[in-house]
Formats: structure tokens, sequence, C-alpha cells
């Protein structure tokens, strides 16, 4: 169950920057990391704008230049910005953004998420649930179910306590990618792991709680116990819709708070 740990671990992660506003850390480092990867995602700096020179910056954040420059190091590397001589440091076109990055999903799906975004994450995850749940039907050893199972019961525990119940819920998706026997698939559940974490943070608000989705959770695993893909597949599927249906109540729910 080193999943569950792992997954737990994340959470907590998550869950200590204030609502996904950010996940670097609270380092010096980390928070100018995140001030300027929020700006850029947020769209204060556009594609092809020239940020603020490093003097200007420093004595902006009140930080020295090395941690300047470490902060678009690793922007840098995240493909949103790039540095040439003469021309200094322009924000990259988004289609250059690795927008699987930790980092970056955690700058996009903050407090101000939409509707739109979020549909985003879930088209993702039915490109790679479905087909690795369906793998997993055909592959899956006895011991691999009953692990599935071990998680659903923790899943029971946790009722409607959200942030309980996305740890198993977590672990219990990852271990479907890593079921399907093929390890490129089997390697998604470490790159999507934030995506998944973060569709789950969006449901904080649902109304409607957790609890519902168990039988949902349920089905897939008796699909694969019965070796039957398409029944995993279109399992998974349902499951996948209505946890986007919840998305968007929670959504709506916050936007009339905020209203």
């Amino acid at each position: 169950m080193n999943s569950m740990k792992n997954g737990g671990a994340l959470l907590k992660k998550l869950m200590g920057v204030s609502r996904m506003e950010g996940s670097a850390g609270v380092s010096l480092h980390g928070r100018v990391l995140n001030e300027i990867g929020q700006s850029i995602v947020r769209g204060e700096f556009l594609p092809g704008d020239q940020l603020p020179n490093a003097d200007d910056w420093s004595a902006a954040y009140g930080v020295s230049r090395t941690v300047l420059r470490e902060a678009i190091k690793v922007l840098a590397g995240k493909g949103m910005v790039e540095s040439r001589p003469r021309t200094g440091t322009r924000v990259r076109q988004r289609r250059d953004w690795n927008f699987l990055d930790p980092d970056v999903l955690v700058w996009r799906y903050g407090s101000r998420t939409t509707i739109e975004e979020a549909r985003s994450l879930f088209e993702l995850r039915r490109a790679i649930e479905p087909t690795a749940g369906a793998l997993a039907a055909q592959r899956a050893t006895e011991t691999q179910i009953a692990e599935l199972r071990l998680l659903l019961i923790e899943m029971e525990k946790a009722g409607d306590d959200g942030e309980r119940f996305a740890i198993p819920d977590l672990a219990f998706h990852q271990a479907i990618l890593r079921m399907s026997g093929n390890e490129l698939i089997g390697s998604l559940a470490a790159l999507t792991e934030t995506a998944l974490v973060i569709s789950f943070r969006l449901t904080d608000d649902n109304p409607e709680g957790q609890r519902h989705s168990l039988p949902l959770h349920r089905n897939v695993v008796e699909s694969i116990a019965a070796r039957d893909p398409d029944a995993t597949s279109n399992a998974l599927i349902t499951l996948l819709d209505r946890a986007e249906e919840d998305v968007k109540s929670a959504l709506a729910a916050r936007s009339a708070r905020k209203g």
C-alpha cells in the first residue's frame, strides 16, 4: 500500500499551499517561483511579453539576483519562458508549456478554476483510464484485485470526509494504471498524479459528499475481477462522468458563495 502513503504525502503538500495556489513550497525560492508562475498562468504576462529585468524584480521581491535567476531557470525548464542575450526573458507560447508539470497544474487549477478548465482534466483522464482498466481486466493478478478491494474498504471508512477519501481514491486510480500490465501506461500513474489529486480536490464543496461514488468504484473492481474489459471500461467512464458532474456542482457552489 505504498501508493496510499505517497498519495497522502502529495495531498498534504497541495493542502499546505492555500487552496492550490502553488506547490513549489514556502521557501524564498519557492515563493518567488510561485508568484511569477501564477502571474504568467493568470495572463498578467502574455506570450511574447518580456519579463522585468533582474534588478527590478530583485528589488520588487526583496530577493537576490541568484534566487531570481534560479526561479527563471525552473520556469524555463517547464517551457514557460526563454532567456536570450540582448532580448532578455520572454514568455513562451502556451503550446510550449508543460501542462502536466505539477507546479503548472497547481498554478492553473487554483481558486479561479472554471468548469471549462476542469473539463480538460477529465478529458485527459477519459483518454487514459478506461483503456488501462480494460487491460487490467485481462492482466491483473488476484493479489492486485485484492488490493483494490482493500482500497474500497478505506474509502468506505472515510465516508464523506473528502480529504481522507481522496487518499485511497488516488491510490485506486493509480493502481488501475499499473495493473494494465503496460509499463508505458503504468508510468502515467506518476505523471498524472497531481492532475488526479486536483480533480479530487475540486469536489471539496460538493454538497453530496463522496459516499455516493462507492458503488461506482465497486463496479470497476467487480468488472476487473470478472475479467470483462468492456464492462470495466464502461464502469470507469461512468465513474469519471459522475466525478465531472460532482466537480461542476462544487464549482457552482463555490461561485454562488462568492456571488
